[in-house]
Parts: structure tokens; sequence; C-alpha cells
């Protein structure tokens, strides 16, 4: 079909040799079933290799762990057609310069502290590699993804030739994260301990904590008192008793000589009180102060009922029997215990 054409026996070698080259170039870039990465050493360099890692194992664990490679050790071979020059040579190895810019345009961009575009799940510790085009991945993604589509070429941008480093920044933002949620933590439980012996030392302003607060420390000083105690309990307990009934004595002194007769005002107001409070009974006899059975005449008058200052209403003649029985000069009331004043009256006999 050439010869038909008028072409020279040199132009079809040439074009079969062209042919030859294009073929051998798509089934090494496109059509390759089997995409692998190469070794990190060539075999004429793993001797070596092996040494420089015998010179540096007295490092440490994290220095050999924090340490950066590339892991295309070696440029893949060129395929025909780019020895010809029908198609275009790769280009060179990356310098450790533009290794820096492009790991500074990671870093930019913020793909270390993003998840993986391929899992979406974050890196923690797991092995990171970065891409000659700035894009970072999990290495064991990266590896599954070229064995599977068959290409080697960026999951993001399609860049194909490219070069991978490994890199940790992943594993130190990790580590930075979780050295700054420790440190949150025990900074919190030392703040907490400390407003814990605050609280024992200080007292607080609110009403309900201040009652709190005085309580465990009366308990402490019992404790302590029981614990260092050298003499006999009952004993003690009986003094206890002692000095408990001298102060309320003296209390209740206090209280009658602060205590003054209501007026007619302090009586309404006494009175109003009574009836919001909606008891009927008189807590002595425990008997309604109004029984219906109780006759109209002569029985009436002497269920009169007595009221008292502090808001109390009793029965007259039970209050009579309750001061009557009472071994102290001036009686206290029966609920409340306080020194009161009386009246009289027909409040809840109606």
């Amino acid at each position: 079909m050439a010869k038909r054409k008028g072409l020279t026996s040199k132009a079809i070698n040439t074009l079969v040799l062209n042919s030859a080259a294009f073929q051998d170039h798509i089934t090494r870039n496109l059509l390759h079933p089997n995409v692998q990465l190469p070794a990190p050493f060539p075999r004429g360099k793993r001797k070596a290799a092996r040494i420089i890692l015998k010179q540096t194992g007295l490092q440490t664990q994290d220095q050999r762990e924090e340490r950066e490679y590339v892991l295309d050790s070696a440029l893949r071979p060129l395929t025909l057609a780019q020895k010809l020059g029908l198609m275009a040579s790769p280009a060179g190895r990356i310098s450790e310069d533009e290794w820096s810019r492009v790991k500074a345009r990671s870093v930019l961009q913020g793909d270390s502290a993003q998840p993986c575009a391929i899992c979406r799940e974050e890196f923690y510790l797991q092995p990171q590699v970065l891409l000659s085009c700035s894009h970072v991945f999990h290495r064991a993604c990266l590896q599954a993804f070229e064995r599977f589509s068959g290409r080697r070429c960026c999951p993001v941008c399609r860049k194909e030739q490219y070069e991978t480093r490994v890199i940790h920044d992943a594993a130190r933002l990790f580590r930075h994260q979780c050295a700054t949620r420790i440190q949150a933590r025990w900074r919190g439980y030392v703040a907490r301990e400390r407003y814990k012996k605050l609280r024992k030392s200080i007292c607080p302003k609110d009403t309900q904590l201040r009652r709190k607060f005085f309580e465990a420390k009366l308990q402490e000083l019992n404790d302590s008192f029981v614990r260092y105690c050298h003499t006999d309990t009952e004993s003690f307990l009986s003094d206890i008793n002692r000095s408990l009934s001298s102060s309320r004595r003296v209390f209740q002194q206090l209280e009658r000589k602060q205590v003054s007769e209501p007026q007619e005002d302090d009586w309404e107001r006494i009175q109003s009180q009574v009836v919001q409070r909606g008891v009927w009974d008189c807590p002595i006899c425990l008997t309604a102060l109004c029984g219906p059975s109780l006759p109209t005449d002569a029985g009436t008058s002497s269920r009169h009922t007595a009221l008292l200052s502090c808001s109390h209403l009793f029965h007259r003649l039970c209050l009579e029997a309750f001061e009557a029985f009472s071994i102290e000069s001036r009686p206290c009331c029966p609920l409340c215990r306080s020194i009161y004043h009386k009246k009289i009256t027909h409040l809840g006999t109606n």
C-alpha cells in the first residue's frame, strides 16, 4: 500500500518505527494494567543505601520517623517516542528548593489539616505523601488509586508524571492538637482543684452556699473534737448540752426584751396572714376551731380562739392549759417556740 502511494523504503521504515514508538508510549503510559511505584532505591544502589542506613542507625526513632525523603528515587526510563522526539520528555528531577516551594504552597492551602481527598478521612499518624503538584494524600490511598485506575496521575488535578515525597506535616499537627487537648484538660483539673480549696477556705456570698459552708465547718469541728477528745464521751456530750441550754436561755432572754406588744394595725395584718394560710384546726387538740356539733349558746363562748403575735391560732382553753403546764416563766408558742403576745378573738368561730 505504501508502494502504491509512492513512498520510498526509507520513508516506510520511518513510518513503521514511529508507529511502533507511539504504540509503545501509549502502552506504557495509558494502557498499562499494573502501574506500580518504582522501588525507593535502584538495584545498583541498594547496597549503598544499606550502608547509609547503618551509618544513620544511631539516630533516634523520632528523627527517623520525621525524616522526609523522595519516594521516587529514579526517573522512569524514556519511551521510544520520547527518545525519537515524537513526544515531550518528562521534566527532570525536582530539586530541594523546588520541593520547599511545593511544600510551602501545600501548607498555605492547608491540605495536611484537611481530610485525604481519596478516602475522606483524617491523616492522624498514618503515612502521608506530597505530590509535586502540591496535593497531599495517604500513601496507601495513592497506591490503591494508581493500582485500580491503571494510570499514574494525580487524583485531584490529573497531572501525570509526578513525583512523590514522604512528609509528616499531618502527624505533627495531630500531635500538637493532642498536646493542646491534654494541656487544656490538665489546666481545667488544676483550676477545679484550686476552686475546691478556695471554697473550703473562703466563705461564699450566696445564702444557701454560706449555710452549707458553715455546716461543713461545724461538722469538721465536731469530728475533730470527737477524734482528739481524751475525756469520757458522755461527759463531753453533757458539757455540750449544758452549753447549748445556756446559749438558748440567753437568746430567749434577748427575745423577751426585744418583743413588743403589737398594735391594732399589726393585729389586722396577723389576722390576714391566718386567713391566707387557711388552717382552721387547733394544733394542740387537733380539732376544728369552729365545730358544727358545738352548742350555739354558752358552748360557743367557751371555744373562743386565741390569736398569737406569731400568726398561729389556738383554742383559748387549749392555750391556757399549755401555759399552765409550761415550766417557763413566759411560755413560747407551741409551734414556732417564739415569745408571743395573744389576743382573744372570734376568728374561725363563724
